[in-house]
């Protein structure tokens, strides 16, 4: 199976560990990788050196849109955190429109399209090209339909950046293409805890990059309060895996359930829901997530990278 990366890699950490999990499963090829909120190609370049150490030279990395449509707000990464990247990392920035010409390359061969980041991309895509998304598979993490279960954070759809970061983005995507959406509720039960950082580490360059930027990551959210604070989470959670899922529901994986929903989009005080509205589209939509599983699963295909 082939998949296109769509992604605001050098961000929170899962995003390399979604494009780590790619490189380890079977039958898997990525075509390619667009970044966006992508400010100089900062990020491109950071997925750059991570394919590189790889050994996957061959994937092309192509910086895109640098700004929210929405808001015109820049986005730092972690690009220049010497925590996360060394010195050697160097920004690849592109011209305006590179990144969205392989885009339509891959939706022009059918090629699914994995959403791990603002919907930036996309959007300049269909609103350049109309008609470009017109039911192109595009799975993407976002959503917020369901509260949390007992024991959960409390949050609500303020807490989806990829939605709320470009809500004008989401309205133009979700109006166009062929849309799954992880919700986070369903992907807040998979986790990175910290009894998985030893086996990570030992999982090769690519593996002991992952566990450093995972950590780095959890201090700087305090995720050891979070998990403190709420019974639902484990005590030693690193983070979420909120990417990795999205990119397992995008190749097939069978630990998540999924709905048909009729969904429209609706902003309100400048927060964008996705609501039941018989008027709305058909949307796909993981309502479930086998957390457990998904935890195995992970791990495993991160020390598939080598074997590959």
């Amino acid at each position: 199976m082939q998949v296109h990366l769509d992604t605001d890699f050098a961000g929170d950490s899962d995003d390399a560990c979604a494009l780590a999990m790619l490189l380890g499963w079977p039958a898997v090829e990525i075509v390619g990788v667009t970044t966006n909120l992508d400010d100089g190609g900062t990020r491109a370049g950071c997925a750059r050196f991570f394919l590189d150490l790889a050994g996957r030279t061959e994937v092309p990395v192509v910086a895109g849109s640098e700004t929210s449509l929405t808001t015109g707000e820049r986005f730092a990464s972690t690009y220049g955190d010497a925590r996360c990247w060394p010195a050697s990392v160097v920004a690849a920035p592109a011209p305006p429109d590179a990144a969205l010409d392989l885009l339509q390359a891959s939706i022009d061969q059918g090629i699914t399209i994995v959403a791990i980041g603002g919907l930036t991309n996309l959007a300049r895509l269909e609103l350049t090209r109309p008609g470009a998304l017109r039911d192109a598979p595009v799975i993407a993490m976002a959503g917020w339909l369901e509260p949390p279960v007992a024991g959960m954070p409390p949050w609500g759809p303020e807490m989806d950046f990829n939605t709320q970061c470009d809500t004008h983005a989401v309205e133009v995507v979700a109006a166009a293409a062929s849309l799954t959406l992880v919700t986070l509720p369903a992907a807040m039960h998979a986790h990175l805890r910290g009894r998985d950082l030893p086996r990570l580490r030992a999982a090769g360059p690519l593996g002991d990059l992952l566990a450093r930027q995972s950590e780095v990551h959890a201090d700087d959210i305090g995720t050891a309060a979070l998990a403190r604070a709420h019974a639902g989470l484990p005590d030693d959670l690193v983070n979420f895996h909120w990417d990795p899922v999205t990119a397992a529901v995008a190749v097939g994986w069978d630990g998540a359930v999924v709905r048909e929903r009729t969904l429209t989009t609706v902003v309100y005080d400048g927060v964008l829901r996705f609501t039941e509205d018989a008027a709305g589209r058909v949307t796909s939509v993981v309502v479930a997530v086998d957390g457990p599983a998904f935890a195995a699963l992970f791990l495993e295909r991160v020390e598939g990278i080598a074997r590959r």
